[in-house]
C-alpha cells in the first residue's frame, strides 16, 4: 500500500536512504537502480534520495541525472517519497538541473553550498534562495564541509529556515547536529553516519545513513527502538552495525557501498572515474564485518 504523500512545504522524519548509481561498462545500470529502489521501500525506509554525494550526482550527465531519478521514482511508485540532489560550482548550473528534474513528482531537493568557491554566508544564502527559485518543492540544505570548503553553520541554517521551501538540513558535522538540535526552527538529519545513534536518543528524527544500503532492516529497527524509547536495544543494536559503518568510509565514497552490495550480488562494484573501486583488502574486511550482522530472521523477531 502506498503511503499518504508527503505535501509540498514538508520533508518527512525518519530514514532517508542516500541511493548509489548503478554502473555498467560505465553505463547506467537502471534495472538494478529499480531493484534497489524497491527493495529499500519493502525494508521500510522513509524515502530516498538520488544523485547525492553516495549517487555519485556531480559525476553524471545531466540525462543520466533525469533518467536516473525517472527509473527510482517509477521503481517505487509512490511507496516512498523520492529527492534529488543538486548540486554543483555555479548556481545557475544547479538552478538548470532543478528546472529539468522539476518536471518529475520530487518530494525536494538536497542542495549543499556551491563547491570549491569557499563562499561567505551571504553568497550561500544567495545560492539556496534561487535555487529554492526555481521550485515550488521543499529543500534540505546539506551541510557537508568537508567536500564543499565551506560551512552552513547553525545560525545560517536558522536564518535560511524563515524561507518557506527551506525546510530542513542534513548536518554532517556531530557538533553542528547538537547545536541545531537545540532549536526547533528547521528540521535536523544527520548525515554522519557514526553519529546517528546519539543523534536519536537525543531526540532526532531523521537520517540519512549511507551504511544502510547493507541490511536497511537493521537500521529501520534501530529507529524503531530509539522511537519507542527501547534505548538499551538501539544501543546493542548499533554495536553491531558500528563495524560495517566505519568500513563504509575507509575509502572515498560510495566505493566501499557499492563494494558491499556487489558482495550481496546486488549490483557491480563500478564507480566512475575518477573515483576508484573499493580495494580487494577493504573488500575482504567488509565481506567479514556484513557475515557477523544478525540474520534476517533473527532481525525480524528482534
Amino acid at each position: 500500500m502506498a503511503r499518504t504523500e508527503t505535501p509540498r512545504g514538508v520533508i518527512a522524519d525518519g530514514l532517508w536512504l542516500p541511493m548509489v548509481t548503478p554502473l555498467r561498462n560505465d553505463q547506467l545500470d537502471l534495472d538494478a537502480a529499480q531493484r534497489l529502489a524497491s527493495a529499500y521501500a519493502a525494508a521500510g525506509v522513509d524515502g530516498l534520495i538520488v544523485l547525492g554525494t553516495t549517487g555519485e550526482g556531480g559525476l553524471l550527465t545531466d540525462a543520466e541525472r533525469f533518467m536516473l531519478t525517472a527509473a527510482v521514482l517509477e521503481a517505487v511508485a509512490g511507496a516512498v517519497p523520492v529527492m534529488a540532489g543538486v548540486g554543483g560550482v555555479a548556481t545557475h548550473a544547479v538552478c538548470d538541473q532543478v528546472r529539468r528534474l522539476d518536471r518529475l513528482p520530487l518530494a525536494g531537493y538536497l542542495v549543499p553550498p556551491p563547491y570549491y568557491l569557499r563562499v561567505s554566508d551571504e553568497g550561500i544564502a544567495w545560492h539556496m534562495r534561487s535555487v529554492a527559485g526555481q521550485t515550488n518543492r521543499p529543500l534540505m540544505l546539506y551541510n557537508v564541509p568537508k567536500r564543499t570548503g565551506c560551512t552552513i553553520s547553525p545560525e545560517l541554517a536558522w536564518r535560511l529556515a524563515a524561507h518557506p521551501q527551506i525546510v530542513a538540513v542534513k548536518e554532517c558535522d556531530p557538533a553542528g547536529l547538537r547545536t541545531l538540535a537545540m532549536q526547533d526552527l528547521i528540521g535536523v538529519f544527520c548525515g554522519d553516519d557514526a553519529s546517528m545513534l546519539d543523534h536519536l536518543l537525543a531526540g532526532g528524527t531523521g537520517v540519512v545513513p549511507a551504511a544502510a544500503h547493507v541490511r536497511p532492516d537493521l537500521f529501520v529497527r534501530l529507529l524503531q527502538f530509539t522511537r519507542t524509547g527501547r534505548d538499551e536495544a538501539a544501543r546493542a543494536l548499533f554495536r553491531q552495525l558500528s563495524p560495517l559503518i566505519e568500513l563504509m568510509f575507509a575509502e572515498p565514497n560510495p566505493a566501499p557501498v557499492k563494494a558491499a552490495l556487489a558482495l550481496l550480488g546486488q549490483t557491480t562494484a563500478e564507480v566512475r572515474r575518477p573515483l576508484m573501486p573499493a580495494s580487494k583488502a577493504l573488500m575482504a574486511r567488509i565481506d567479514a564485518a556484513m557475515a557477523l550482522l544478525p540474520p534476517m530472521a533473527t532481525a525480524r523477531a528482534a
